[in-house]
C-alpha cells in the first residue's frame, strides 16, 4: 500500500521546549509494509515516509502504536495520524480523497494487529527521486507517442494540453483532475463530451479547437461549468447548434464558435452578461436572435456568414384568432412575472416559457408570433467589430417579434416614417 501526497511530520514534544514546528509539508511517499528489528529479529508491520531529502525513509511501527485519526477533512486529501511512539504527529495533505480512505483503512488494520496476509503490505525500499518531486501544475503532451498509457495524470494538474494525439474520446483520467483549471483538447478527434467534464470545479478555460464535434450538452450546460468557465473554445468543429441552456454559462467572457455549421445562436444569448469577446466567423448565420441586443462585448468577429438582407414586410406569420387559452395562459404567467416551475404547472410549458420571445411593445409572446429581420449596426453591442462581408459592412439583421397584428403595423408605420425621412 503506497500513497503520495504532503506530508508533516509534527514532534509533539518540542513545544514544551519551546520549539515551533514550521508548519509546512514536503511532497513523499509513504508505504505500509514488513520489516525485520535487527535488535527482535521479528517482523513487524511499518509504515515508512520518504521524501526528497530522506529518499531511504523513516519508519513508525504501526501495531498497537497508532493513539488517534483524525479524519474530519478526508474528502478533502486531508488526515492525521498520531503515532504513540515516538510521539510524533503525522499529518497528510494534498492526498487522492479515494486513495487516503483506502491508505487509513490499512493503517487502522494494521494496529488492530491483523494478519499480514489480508493487508494489502508494499516492500518498504528507498523511493526513486521522480516519485518524490514536488507537484506537478503544469502538462503539455502534443503527440502520440508522449500519450501515457499505463501511466496516470499527475493528481495536482492546473492546466492540461493534450492535442495531435487523435483522441477520439475524452480519457476518463483527465475527469479525476479535481485542480483543473485550463484543458485543451484542440486538434483531435473528439465527437462527444462527456457530461463529467461538469464535475471539474476548478475548470475556468476549455478548448476543444478543431475536433469532430457535433453537439454540445444541456448536461454540461447545467453543472458547475456555470460557476467556473470564462473562455471556451469550440471553433472548427461540426456544431449545428448549441442548447437553450447554453445561456447558464453566464460567467464566460471569451466564446469562440468559429468555422463550425451554426444555423443560429442560442435564442437567449443576451443572459451571457459577462461575455466580451465572441467570434463566429464562418457558420450558417442568416440572422441574429433578438436577444443579441443585450450583448455589452469588446471584440465581435461574425464575418463569412450568409445574412439575409432585412426587409420589415418580409415576414412570418404564426398568428391564430382566437389565441389558444394555452397561449394566452402562459404568455399571462411571462407579462405577469408570476413564479413558476415544473411543481406548479406543466414541465414542456416551463420549457415553453424559458425561450419566450419579448415583443416590441414589452410584451411576451410564446409559440404565437410575426417574426420579421430589422438591421442592427453591431456597434451597438461591440466596441469593436470585424467587417461583415467583404463590403465593409458592420450591420447585420437581428429578429424581431410582435405578439400581435396591431405591434406589427404600428412597427411597419414607423419603418415607412424612416423610410420617407
Amino acid at each position: 500500500m503506497k500513497l503520495q501526497c504532503d506530508v508533516e511530520v509534527v514532534n509533539r514534544m518540542l513545544p514544551s521546549f519551546g520549539i515551533r514546528n514550521r508548519g509546512k509539508g514536503v511532497r513523499a511517499v509513504l508505504s505500509i509494509g514488513k520489516h525485520v528489528d535487527k535488535t527482535s529479529h521479528r517482523s513487524n508491520i511499518y509504515m515508512m515516509i520518504c521524501t526528497a531529502k530522506d529518499r531511504a525513509g523513516s519508519r513508525y511501527k504501526l501495531k498497537d502504536n497508532i493513539e488517534k485519526f483524525f479524519t474530519w477533512f478526508v474528502e478533502e486529501g486531508k488526515a492525521t495520524v498520531r503515532i504513540k511512539e515516538p510521539a510524533v504527529d503525522i499529518c497528510l495533505s494534498k492526498a487522492d480523497a479515494n486513495s487516503l480512505k483506502n491508505f487509513l483503512s490499512a493503517a487502522r488494520l494494521a494496529d488492530r494487529g491483523s494478519d499480514a496476509s489480508s493487508l494489502p503490505l508494499s516492500t518498504l525500499t528507498p523511493v526513486r527521486a521522480r516519485d518524490v518531486e514536488q507537484p506537478k501544475k503544469k502538462l503539455s503532451i502534443v503527440s502520440k507517442k508522449d500519450y501515457p498509457l499505463t501511466s496516470s495524470f499527475p493528481y495536482s494538474l492546473e492546466q492540461l494540453q493534450v492535442s495531435y494525439c487523435k483522441l477520439s474520446r475524452v480519457d476518463m483520467r483527465m475527469l479525476s483532475l479535481k485542480a483543473l483549471r485550463k484543458l485543451d483538447l484542440s486538434n483531435n478527434h473528439i465527437k462527444k463530451l462527456p457530461a463529467t467534464i461538469g464535475d471539474l470545479g476548478c475548470l475556468s478555460e476549455l478548448i476543444l479547437h478543431n475536433n469532430h464535434l457535433e453537439a454540445f450538452s444541456e448536461a454540461l450546460c447545467l453543472s458547475t461549468l456555470q460557476r467556473t468557465l470564462q473562455l471556451l473554445d469550440l471553433s472548427q468543429n461540426r456544431l449545428r447548434s448549441l442548447p437553450a441552456q447554453f445561456c447558464q454559462l453566464k460567467k464566460l467572457v471569451n466564446l469562440k464558435l468559429d468555422d463550425n455549421e451554426l444555423v443560429c445562436l442560442p435564442f437567449h444569448v443576451g443572459r451571457l452578461s459577462s461575455l466580451r469577446f465572441l467570434s463566429a466567423a464562418h457558420n450558417q448565420l442568416a440572422v441574429l436572435p433578438g436577444d443579441f441586443r443585450k450583448l455589452s462585448l469588446e471584440n465581435l468577429d461574425l464575418f463569412g456568414n450568409p445574412f439575409v438582407q432585412p426587409n420589415p414586410l418580409d415576414h412570418t406569420m404564426k398568428l391564430t384568432f382566437p389565441l389558444p387559452l394555452q397561449e394566452l395562459a402562459t404568455r399571462a404567467v411571462a407579462n405577469l412575472r408570476l413564479p413558476y416551475g415544473p411543481h406548479l404547472i406543466p414541465a414542456h410549458l416551463c420549457r415553453d416559457l424559458e425561450v419566450a420571445k419579448t415583443c416590441e411593445c414589452g410584451r411576451v409572446c410564446l409559440n404565437y408570433f410575426i417574426k420579421t429581420a430589422v438591421s442592427m449596426n453591431l456597434h451597438q453591442v461591440s466596441h469593436t467589430v470585424v467587417l461583415v462581408d467583404d463590403m465593409g459592412g458592420t450591420d447585420a439583421p437581428v429578429q424581431q417579434h410582435f405578439c400581435s397584428l396591431s405591434c406589427y403595423s404600428e412597427f411597419l408605420d414607423k419603418s415607412l416614417q424612416r423610410g420617407i425621412r
